[in-house]
């Protein structure tokens, strides 16, 4: 088997989907990836058993076809440094010894045999179908992937919950202390329908959405999910179990509202917060009348610090108290200039919401208050 294939075209795909491989694998052929060669076209896969990333591009030239799996580092390494020219494959497909030829030189490399390569599942005949514009997938994704968490004890918080309807889908995303729902108007389902994304996939998909312009095809059943984009294939293992009622921890009823400047937030935020207990990041919130008092301190090395910026606010005096990098994350996780601070009582939860949603989107995010002393 012959072909002949742009250096760079090669490694940018490759590169792309190595992603999805683990530095340590259960089986030594995930240490691979999965060459196929059909009537002109390369198939690349790569997979950690779990989750399975596939591309394909057109080779210039080629001669049979086959399929070999080669160690996806020494590969990569090797066109690393290779500048944009063809390069001419040579495999032999009883043996599996690999010749590449480049301008100047050749690599010579075993593969393994394709046929170890684990096989990615199918889906059931009960699959939900939906289809996504990719900016507005990738949006989705942004700014819900941070609230994830990393709980062992409930697997169903270390994903993004896609809950789809015939009018809407939402995005929700929470680790108990911070939570995000953000729903989109752009797209939605022919019926209800649920799905748990885990963070790894989420992660890959992340990477791949900025390059892509159309839309992604979704395909589910109980157990995986197929994600097809333009020029990458994914299929993955979805998080099963029943992911809690996201929308009764949202307080309803919040009569103190403080309207503020996004980025003046964050620069006070990450000023006083030098000054918190390197244990508990507290900082606290303190609320009246058109302005907040932000203040930090750590008893155990007699340090302190506060500021105090202007807001719109109604409602009565208030302190609150947060975990400053909890509510850094969420403030760099929203877009809009201005946020609006939605509180009921120093116990409850804050809604923090862009006082001007994108179009079509309806974005809100939630923090735990943190107990004062005082």
């Amino acid at each position: 088997m012959k072909f002949i294939v742009s250096s760079t075209g090669l490694f940018s795909h490759l590169q792309a989907i190595s992603r999805v491989i683990n530095s340590k694998n259960s089986l030594p052929i995930l240490d691979c990836f999965l060459m196929e060669l059909t009537d002109g076209t390369l198939s690349l896969t790569a997979s950690d058993s779990e989750t399975t990333l596939s591309t394909s591009l057109e080779v210039n030239e080629s001669d049979g076809d086959g399929r070999f799996a080669v160690s996806s580092k020494t590969i990569l390494e090797a066109l690393k440094e290779i500048p944009e020219q063809p390069l001419t494959f040579l495999v032999n497909t009883e043996n599996l010894e690999i010749t590449v030829q480049y301008q100047n030189g050749k690599y010579s490399l075993m593969g393994q045999n394709a046929d170890e390569y684990p096989q990615a599942p199918a889906l059931g005949a009960n699959a939900v179908h939906v289809t996504m514009g990719a900016p507005v997938m990738l949006a989705g994704i942004n700014r819900s992937l941070f609230a994830t968490a990393d709980d062992e004890l409930r697997p169903v918080m270390n994903g993004i919950y896609f809950d789809i309807t015939t009018e809407d889908i939402t995005f929700v995303a929470s680790d108990g202390h911070k939570l995000v729902r953000n729903k989109t108007f752009m797209a939605h389902g022919d019926e209800k329908a649920a799905f748990i994304l885990p963070k790894k996939p989420a992660t890959l998909l992340k990477n791949l959405l900025p390059k892509e312009q159309g839309d992604v095809q979704i395909d589910f059943d109980d157990r995986n999910a197929t994600f097809t984009l333009e020029n990458y294939s994914m299929i993955c293992r979805l998080i099963e179990g029943r992911y809690p009622n996201y929308n009764s921890v949202i307080p309803q009823d919040n009569p103190h509202k403080a309207t503020i400047d996004r980025m003046t937030l964050i620069s006070a935020l990450r000023r006083v917060s030098v000054f918190s207990s390197q244990a508990s990041s507290l900082i606290k919130l303190r609320l009246s009348e058109n302005q907040i008092q932000i203040s930090a301190q750590d008893i155990d090395f007699s340090t302190s610090a506060e500021e105090t910026l202007t807001c719109q606010y109604t409602g009565s005096p208030m302190s609150i108290g947060f975990k400053s990098t909890f509510l850094i994350d969420i403030l760099n996780n929203i877009s809009a200039q201005e946020i609006l601070f939605e509180l009921a009582d120093p116990s409850r939860a804050g809604v923090i919401v862009p006082v001007e949603q994108e179009e079509n989107e309806d974005l809100l995010m939630l923090l735990m208050p943190m107990m004062l002393n005082d």
